[in-house]
């Protein structure tokens, strides 16, 4: 039997899934965390003023964009910070993806890489430019 000179690949499948598993894991975990930080900020600034739900207050300017809101979530407005856990709990699966496409091309495996890729487009497509 002939023996391959070839070396072992660094990047085999459970090694890829195992990096996909931490990544996911992090970002759920960090998106939690920071989630949870601007819960408790919003709650000890305005757990004790009274609501008036009679008058409807459309969101504030700041936290429709992402300078906006990542400008009023560093001057530590709660629910700014808990917009920008979701975002991250919403980067999360996108992150993935863009992993595949890394990892795929990395195996030289042409086919994943390109089927990855036009799921990284739907993905982009839907969140940023989607029909309105």
């Amino acid at each position: 039997m002939a023996q391959s000179n070839k070396p072992p690949s660094r990047w085999n499948d459970e090694r890829v899934e195992r990096i996909m598993g931490t990544l996911l894991q992090s970002g759920v975990i960090i998106s939690a965390v920071v989630v949870l930080a601007g819960g408790i900020l919003y709650l000890l600034r305005y757990a004790r003023l009274p609501l008036h739900y009679e008058n409807f207050v459309a969101e504030r300017e700041s936290l429709r964009g992402l300078a906006g809101l990542g400008n009023s979530a560093l001057h530590g407005d709660g629910r700014a910070i808990v917009e920008v856990g979701l975002l991250l709990l919403i980067a999360t699966p996108v992150a993935r993806v863009l992993f595949s496409i890394i990892a795929f091309a990395l195996e030289k495996d042409r086919l994943y890489v390109v089927l990855t890729l036009i799921v990284f487009v739907i993905l982009i497509y839907s969140l940023f430019g989607g029909a309105t």
